[in-house]
């Protein structure tokens, strides 16, 4: 007797092996989270020493923040549109190696602009990685828990916040601002090695093409999303890109309360990243329209409560926890919104968001070169935190218009 995919003692065999994977292959994807998430805010607390080191202004260095960000953004299109057809688990291996190859290049620039195109390297597998990685724990997953599993790996990028920035914040200060990237490409190597052990081989869509892919491109409700991420959330990057100046400028405290506030940053994602799956199992649209009118209100707060040095911690806490809150509903509504193109609907939540990074860190750094202060990058983030709301809201209105009108064309389709 034949048995076909669709029978039960398949179904079976296929749980077995995929619960088998499931613990272990998360934890190495939740790694390379870790690694990127470290990368990409460590920057921020090493602002000072970067820019000493290679002969710029602190507003001129956080264009290296921004350089990372365009890297991803670049990158996430791009690499989901050539590797559309790899075997996800082989695409995860090259975009973690060319990681640990952009970050180690970032170690051993001897100048500004080797720098910025170091950090352009280093960003351009985000987007991606994150994008197949969330893709592969949601198909390892067990029935019921994809969205959990998304939310695992994504915990990576919060737990980074927690243990990997602080510490490689630390490791800069204390043995120069390249042993942050070190310590980073060693974190790549890591990842490689972990995935390549505990990460299962998982087939090829043999109906992927990048074609496909870019159909992505062709929904409204895609580009609202990606534009809601691309705005709102620069709200957080606006402040985040000048913690550092401004905790000491503002808040008059010493260098050494940096890692503390980047540690409350981290503890903040990650609680925000947990309740943020509890919030969208009872709306996706509801988390993401509190979550962004919630920014726009504590980042009013954070600018009113800097000079006030230790009581800026509780804000920042929120800040972070919010925006977490913002990108896990933002990559579950890509995910719903994307059709067939998941590998590049779920890579451009992360473009999205670097969009936001390097918007962010622009205008912040515009608004200080000015002359405003570093609080005033705060209120910057105000006026993109509800900039982010109104696309929202919009997309919100849409979304509804068309299924009503979707509702009312149904009967007549079926000759009623």
């Amino acid at each position: 007797m034949t048995m076909d995919a669709s029978t039960p003692a398949t179904a079976e065999a296929e749980a077995a092996p995929r619960a088998l994977h499931f613990g272990l292959a998360v934890l190495a994807l939740a790694m390379g989270g870790f690694a990127i998430g470290t990368t990409e805010f460590v920057t921020m607390g090493l602002l000072p020493q970067i820019a000493d080191g290679v002969s710029v202004s602190i507003p001129v260095s956080g264009h290296v923040i921004s350089a990372y960000a365009v890297g991803v953004v670049v990158g996430a299109p791009v690499l989901a549109f050539l590797g559309a057809r790899l075997p996800r688990r082989a695409l995860l291996l090259w975009l973690m190696a060319a990681f640990a190859i952009g970050n180690s290049l970032s170690a051993m620039a001897g100048s500004y602009g080797l720098l910025m195109l170091a950090r352009f390297v280093a960003g351009l597998p985000h987007g991606a990685y994150f994008g197949v990685a969330s893709l592969v724990a949601a198909s390892l997953a067990p029935a019921g828990r994809k969205g959990r599993a998304v939310a695992l790996v994504m915990l990576g990028l919060s737990v980074a916040n927690v243990i990997g920035v602080p510490a490689a914040t630390w490791l800069g200060q204390h043995l120069g601002w390249r042993s942050a990237y070190w310590a980073v490409a060693v974190l790549g190597v890591i990842t490689v090695l972990m995935i390549s052990a505990y990460v299962p081989r998982l087939a090829a869509d043999p109906h992927a093409s990048g074609r496909r892919e870019l159909a992505a491109f062709s929904r409204v409700q895609v580009w609202l999303t990606l534009l809601a991420g691309a705005v709102g959330f620069g709200g957080m990057f606006a402040v985040y890109s000048y913690i550092a100046p401004t905790i000491t400028d503002v808040g008059m405290l010493s260098e050494s309360a940096v890692p503390v506030f980047l540690l409350v940053f981290g503890l903040g994602m990650t609680f925000g990243t947990w309740a943020a799956g509890e919030l969208a199992d009872r709306s996706v649209f509801g988390s993401l329209l509190g979550s962004s009118l919630g920014m726009a209100i504590v980042l009013l707060g954070f600018a009113a409560v800097t000079p006030y040095g230790w009581w800026a911690l509780p804000v920042a806490f929120l800040i972070s926890a919010i925006s977490s809150v913002l990108v896990v509903t933002l990559q579950l509504r890509l995910m719903g919104v994307a059709g067939d193109a998941q590998t590049l609907g779920a890579a451009m939540n992360h473009a999205s968001l670097n969009v936001a990074n390097a918007l962010g860190a622009w205008l912040g750094g515009l608004v200080i070169a000015a002359g405003w202060g570093y609080r005033s990058p705060a209120l910057v983030g105000v006026a993109l935190s509800l900039s982010g709301f109104i696309v929202l809201v919009f997309a919100f209105f849409l979304a509804r218009n068309q299924s009503r009108a979707q509702v009312r064309v149904e009967p007549d389709t079926h000759g009623g």
